[in-house]
């Protein structure tokens, strides 16, 4: 499969979601990151999920009337990582977490999207790191077997303020949990003044992509601002052999100075910067 360009529904979060695929349509992107994010996004699990089939009907009706593809279904359950983070203390809320994934499978496959996101957990301060760890390890280990079964390729994103916010641990994630891959974001190892040389083993975990600009202390930058070399980025994401979908992922939320570029602007230079590398 070759590289094909994706754009994130909620990068246009002010306008209606059938605004937002037309403008993607028009900006000449194949596919769409959709995001699932409860209370933030267009679409909340809460919502989608009190008809799955119908809805996945609907959302892949929206796609094929613009000509474009579900690239990827982002899950987030709450707007705070904690309260339902996969490996919460709490078993009711863990299973209230399985059971919203078992929801996002069966509406990733009725709209005809291979992948699907969600985040790795976090470190509760109540206990051990390592206590964290290993529960999210269980619960990651049985969300890549439920995936499977849907012929589904799960990944996660290594996250500022997750229990992986670093390239190390984020790459020793994906050793205890077989088959776990990565949703991997740059911008938030950048962000803690990481240099790319330090991510780039994790290219070899990845089965998608978010690409947008960022620096130290800064998430989320400008095309102009941006200090990661994208060019030697792409470089070795073709040698390492993947083929999958690139996202292009601007975000417009009050959080990590993530309301101050013109995303418009931001992801047609990224989106013609990546054309250029791809017809090189």
């Amino acid at each position: 499969m070759e590289h094909r360009l994706a754009c994130a529904d909620f990068t246009f979060p002010l306008l209606p979601h059938d605004r937002v695929l037309q403008l993607i349509a028009m900006l000449e992107f194949e596919g769409v990151d959709i995001g699932l994010f409860e209370e933030r996004s267009h679409l909340w699990p809460s919502r989608e999920f009190e008809d799955v089939g119908a809805s996945a009907r609907q959302l892949k009706k929206k796609l094929d009337d613009c000509g474009l593809k579900a690239a990827d279904i982002f899950l987030q359950m709450a707007e705070d990582f904690a309260p339902y983070a996969i490996n919460h203390p709490e078993g009711e809320r863990r299973q209230k977490a399985r059971d919203r994934f078992l929801q996002t499978l069966e509406y990733a496959a009725g709209c005809g999207c291979q992948h699907v996101t969600a985040l790795p957990g976090v470190h509760f301060e109540i206990e051990s790191r390592e206590a964290s760890l290993a529960r999210a390890v269980e619960e990651l280990t049985w969300r890549v077997d439920q995936a499977r079964k849907h012929e589904i390729v799960f990944g996660v994103e290594a996250h500022v303020g997750s229990i992986v916010a670093d390239p190390e641990s984020a790459g020793q994630l994906v050793q205890l949990v077989p088959g776990l891959t990565l949703t991997l974001d740059y911008t938030h190892f950048t962000r803690l003044g990481m240099a790319d040389s330090e991510v780039e083993p994790l290219v070899e975990c990845a089965s998608h992509f978010h690409i947008r600009g960022a620096a130290r202390d800064r998430l989320q930058e400008s095309f102009a601002g941006n200090a990661i070399d994208y060019e030697r980025v792409f470089e070795v994401i073709q040698t390492s052999g993947y083929r999958g979908w690139i996202g292009i992922e601007y975000v417009w939320i009050d959080w990590e100075h993530c309301n101050e570029c013109d995303n418009i602007s931001e992801t047609i230079q990224f989106r013609d910067f990546f054309r250029d590398l791809m017809n090189r």
